[in-house]
């Protein structure tokens, strides 16, 4: 994907903006698969076909993963290092979720395809976010 795809997608061409909305993208989808997690695990459980407590604590972790993907994107210049942690971390999410879903969990057939969706989603937040940051730092040179 090209800077203009990029900048497009975003809809600005101000690298620090599309790193910024991409970063905040990812916190606002997180915190919602969260709210959800945490609101609704009962329910959500057996319609996935996976345990309640499996969704209250992974609700748990993505609240206070989301709120901090959101203090990032506020930062006027998000660090670096900061954003590669975010990259890796929602490849290592995407990883573990498939690993799962292959190996330990036995969920619905809706279950299944939300584990793949949302496996895909993050993969595709942290292409978008590695490719920001990338166009941002070769901006700055």
């Amino acid at each position: 994907m090209s800077a203009t795809q990029l900048a497009t997608l975003a809809r600005t061409s101000d690298p620090q903006a599309v790193l910024r909305r991409f970063l905040a993208l990812d916190a606002a989808v997180t915190g919602a698969n969260a709210l959800a997690y945490l609101a609704l695990s009962g329910p959500l459980g057996r319609f996935l076909g996976v345990d309640a407590a499996l969704l209250l604590g992974l609700g748990a972790f993505l609240a206070v993963y989301a709120a901090g993907v959101g203090l990032l994107a506020a930062r006027r210049h998000p660090p670096a290092l900061g954003v590669r942690a975010v990259v890796e971390a929602n490849l290592a999410w995407s990883a573990v979720s498939l690993a799962a879903l292959a190996l330990w969990l036995d969920p619905s057939t809706a279950g299944a395809v939300w584990t793949v969706l949302q496996a895909l989603t993050v993969a595709g937040f942290a292409l978008l976010q590695h490719m920001a940051l990338r166009a941002r730092q070769l901006n700055q040179v």
